[in-house]
């Protein structure tokens, strides 16, 4: 049986109390960004349950804009690194600099070494640069030379990219795509948003005041309060159930996928799921977890973890269908 106990009233109290922060680092987002509340949500989870957020989406529908405006709201340290074709694994964690007057080698610290780190149209650089945000995303240290390096906290990896059939870009390796908690994919505004991003944007001058609201110190605080945050033993057995109907989708009732699965999440993707719950339940000032925020969430922290098989492919069915028809068959608890 779980140690934990359902919560109070006090406690839940305390969580909705604890969760004021967030309407307050909405608004001064939304003084820039408008509508999306999907993307300013999901990457305040992000925050909240210290995972990494990767953004795709077609040009254009503010990915970097949203994660810049982010940081300024934050007191905290931001830095940047457009992935291109040509960029070297020492251009994002640094290198030894060797110097002939003393003959001694002086380490020369990456842009990694930064509280956010905006990782911009990560996919146009190849495998090998790629590769060189893994030992930070997962064990928050770089390795240069025979040293290694903590980052500082708190550390995320926010990467935005662009639609693989799009020219000039890399498919990122399944390593990598599995550190990141969620992917979110970002769609075009509605008609209502797109009136009013015209009127707030349509001049030469564009100029909008942002003011940090939170600091790393309010950040670590609501992370407590997020592992607090309580969650049935019955709902446990059913996040797991539904990380492992990824990987046996006919041993939960969904036959018709096992052609399309070609491999399921993993057990990162299980604790994931776990916490990234647990963050939209604070978010929403409760201090426990529903099936439905298991359902609300679930499809960010899946669709870049399911690969789907050549059949798959050749059906034209994505991920994300997979997911839907998990979440379907799963029964609630």
């Amino acid at each position: 049986m779980s140690t934990e106990s359902p919560p109070t009233p006090e406690q839940q109290e305390e969580a909705r109390s604890e969760a004021s922060w967030i309407e307050l680092l909405r608004g001064e987002i939304g003084k820039v960004i408008v509508g999306q509340k999907y993307l300013v949500d999901r990457l305040i989870i992000g925050l909240l349950a210290n995972g990494h957020v990767l953004l795709e989406g077609v040009p254009g529908l503010a990915k970097t804009l949203a994660v810049k405006t982010l940081s300024k709201c934050m007191k905290a340290e931001f830095r940047r690194i457009q992935f291109t074709p040509d960029l070297l694994p020492a251009d994002v964690v640094g290198t030894l600099i060797y110097s002939p007057s003393d003959g001694e080698f002086t380490t020369k610290k990456g842009p990694i070494f930064t509280n956010l780190l905006l990782a911009d149209e990560i996919n146009r650089a190849p495998a090998k640069v790629q590769s060189a945000l893994l030992e930070g995303m997962q064990e928050r240290q770089v390795t240069i030379g025979d040293v290694t390096y903590q980052l500082p906290e708190p550390f995320l990896v926010l990467a935005t990219e662009n639609p693989i059939d799009q020219e000039g870009t890399y498919p990122l390796p399944e390593a990598q795509t599995d550190r990141f908690m969620l992917k979110l994919k970002i769609d075009y505004p509605g008609r209502k948003d797109e009136l009013l991003i015209l009127e707030s944007n349509a001049s030469t001058n564009v100029k909008h005041e942002i003011s940090p609201v939170i600091d790393p110190a309010s950040i670590f605080k609501a992370r407590e309060f997020v592992n607090q945050v309580y969650m049935d033993d019955k709902l446990k057995g059913y996040v797991v159930d539904v990380v492992l109907a990824t990987r046996d989708p006919d041993k939960y009732g969904a036959a018709e996928l096992e052609a399309f699965v070609r491999f399921g999440a993993s057990p990162r993707a299980t604790i994931n799921l776990a916490l990234a719950a647990k963050a939209l339940a604070f978010m929403e000032g409760r201090s426990f977890v529903t099936p439905q925020d298991v359902k609300n969430i679930g499809p960010d922290v899946l669709r870049h973890r399911v690969i789907v098989s050549y059949e798959a492919e050749a059906e034209n069915i994505s991920s994300d269908e997979v997911v839907q028809r998990i979440f379907e068959t799963v029964p609630v608890p």
